[in-house]
């Protein structure tokens, strides 16, 4: 995403996702939340209300309102002054708290976003840090097709027209899911984890040279389409001759290691030759990837086993 998150963004991303509703301070709907804001910053971004170090989205639930309802004129004044000023990215009411008149008044004048929610400020407060580890997180969109095989995440790349959607296509009719064609999305949701998705453009289609674009949600059901899965394995078609193709380590293969986003995934090289099942391969592939993930290498058992033999 954009460095810069505003409540506008922020509000359209969770809205769909838990109980919040904007109820005044409409007009900045532009006001940043943080710039260039990290991972390792989001514990600044929302919490119970707090004047001292602001958070940048405040919390006020059951305990803080009753706080504020038994302050004097004076301190009301003040803390008032500085709960709505341009440090403030947003305030939410939470615990089902019908907010007071005067604070609706006081966010219309402020221009500053107020919000209320049926949510505990507990449960709010964690599901909004959750969804924005996934807004805020880096991502990338790598081109090729991305499906769950066998339970596995695993992006089939390869250059244009080398059959990448018919190799998908065939995968699905095999029970297969499809989660992108053509460019998937991923996300570092974790130091080690990649999660694909599709953009919402390209959601439940797939292109098929000769019969165009497919809706593989309506031709194939539900259960045909995957919304995310974490990437495990890389799947690299390549057009190779024989002569090529003999060339090939003929113990382990052609496997190396990509990296995306800081994050290393096993990348396999799929050879692209006249009569190979290609759909049968790609599911041998993800079973060995499967063995090896478990501590079982068959290659070196094979190398093992040849050892014993010689001696």
């Amino acid at each position: 995403m954009d460095d810069k998150l505003t409540t506008e963004y922020f509000y359209t991303h969770l809205k769909e996702q838990i109980d919040l509703n904007w109820i005044a301070g409409k007009q900045n709907a532009d006001r940043e939340i943080k710039q260039n804001l990290s991972l390792g910053e989001q514990a600044t971004i929302i919490g119970h209300l707090n004047l001292i170090n602001h958070n940048h989205i405040q919390i006020i639930s059951n305990t803080e309102k009753k706080y504020l309802d038994r302050l004097d004129i004076e301190n009301d004044h003040q803390i008032k002054k500085a709960l709505f000023s341009k440090h403030i990215a947003a305030i939410i009411f939470s615990d089902k708290i019908k907010c007071p008149k005067k604070f609706i008044e006081l966010a219309n004048a402020s221009e500053t976003p107020l919000f209320t929610s049926h949510l505990s400020s507990g449960e709010l407060i964690d599901a909004i840090r959750y969804y924005l580890t996934n807004i805020l997180a880096e991502n990338t969109t790598l081109h090729g097709v991305f499906m769950e095989v066998l339970g596995t995440g695993v992006l089939i790349t390869g250059e244009s027209s080398i059959g990448k959607s018919e190799l998908a296509l065939e995968l699905i009719t095999r029970n297969h899911r499809l989660i992108a064609d053509d460019a998937a999305i991923f996300t570092r949701i974790a130091p080690h984890t990649l999660n694909g998705t599709c953009p919402p453009m390209l959601k439940d289609f797939m292109e098929v040279r000769g019969l165009g674009v497919l809706n593989i949600r309506a031709m194939y059901g539900e259960n045909a389409i995957k919304q995310n899965k974490n990437l495990r394995l890389i799947i690299h078609m390549k057009q190779m001759n024989n002569k090529n193709q003999q060339q090939l380590d003929r113990l382990y293969g052609d496997r190396t290691i990509r990296n995306i986003l800081d994050v290393d995934v096993p990348e396999i090289m799929l050879p692209v030759a006249s009569g190979r099942n290609l759909a049968v391969m790609v599911e041998a592939a993800v079973r060995n990837h499967i063995l090896l993930e478990h501590g079982h290498n068959t290659s070196e058992e094979f190398i093992k086993r040849q050892r014993q033999f010689l001696n």
